[in-house]
């Protein structure tokens, strides 16, 4: 029979795979709502095309997408202080550089529509 201290230290383990998982998850989560910025980018787009001038409409479709891409950066800040600050014990976090990538190609791919918007 494990003793008392045992038992302690498996909830306290069990804990902090709970928070790794959590943090993937809090992290997909704001990964979810920086894409809706650009999705309400090309949608703000789509409706307001006729409208003149036509840079307002494409002024307030970049402050969203520039909006995601902040998004992006500050969910992998805090989703790589929460990494740091944690020991994974059975769960197995995504490494650093997954998140990371996903980052850089979400804001490259974010800010090529807004690129494609004014162009448009």
């Amino acid at each position: 029979m494990a003793s008392s201290n045992e038992m302690a230290e498996d909830r306290t383990d069990w804990a902090e795979d709970r928070t790794v998982l959590a943090n993937e998850r809090t992290f997909a989560g704001w990964m979810r709502t920086g894409m809706a910025c650009v999705a309400l980018a090309i949608g703000l787009k789509a409706v307001f095309a006729p409208f003149e001038p036509t840079w307002i409409p494409k002024s307030v479709a970049s402050l969203f997408i520039l909006s995601a891409v902040f998004i992006f950066w500050a969910a992998r800040r805090q989703a790589c202080a929460t990494l740091a600050r944690l020991n994974q014990n059975t769960a197995q976090a995504q490494p650093v550089r997954y998140i990371t990538a996903l980052t850089i190609g979400l804001s490259i791919a974010s800010l090529t529509t807004g690129a494609i918007l004014w162009w448009l």
